[in-house]
């Protein structure tokens, strides 16, 4: 997870928190981490070591992918927002966001990183937070 989309998931902090949803963020490696928890200061962060997480099939962004003008812009929306990334570590792994439900209700949303910086929509998110909160909520009944 960049900065940038990091910063983004904090503030639904409160949102979440109304809904009983907690926020978490997981990383593939400790590199870096202190330097990123100021900008998601949101909610518990996780080292996976073995980077189960990220499932059986690692998706990677090419090297070339680099001089695609969409990551470029991408670099340059989160400049522009005052994120700098720090260039250090293995950064071509590509991440996701998900919206777990609480026992055996699954994922209620899933988002994976097509290219270096694009990012979850956040109004998907909290719709699908939204959602869950409607099915689940007790119906009122008249008697």
């Amino acid at each position: 997870m960049c900065r940038e989309e990091a910063r983004e998931l904090a503030s639904l902090k409160p949102q979440l928190d109304e809904a009983g949803f907690r926020l978490y963020a997981v990383v593939h490696e400790l590199l870096g981490v202190e330097e990123f928890k100021p900008y998601y200061d949101g909610g518990e962060v996780f080292f996976d070591q073995e980077r189960r997480f990220y499932g059986p099939h690692e998706r990677w962004a090419s090297l070339t992918s680099m001089f695609r003008s969409s990551v470029w812009k991408n670099i340059f929306r989160a400049r522009g927002k005052g994120v700098e990334g720090n260039m250090k570590g293995e950064g071509r792994l590509l991440g996701g966001v998900f919206v777990i439900g609480p026992a055996s209700s699954g994922i209620l949303f899933e988002y994976q990183e097509k290219e270096f910086g694009d990012h979850a929509n956040l109004t998907d998110i909290i719709a699908a937070v939204d959602q869950f909160k409607s099915k689940t909520a007790p119906k009122n009944t008249k008697l």
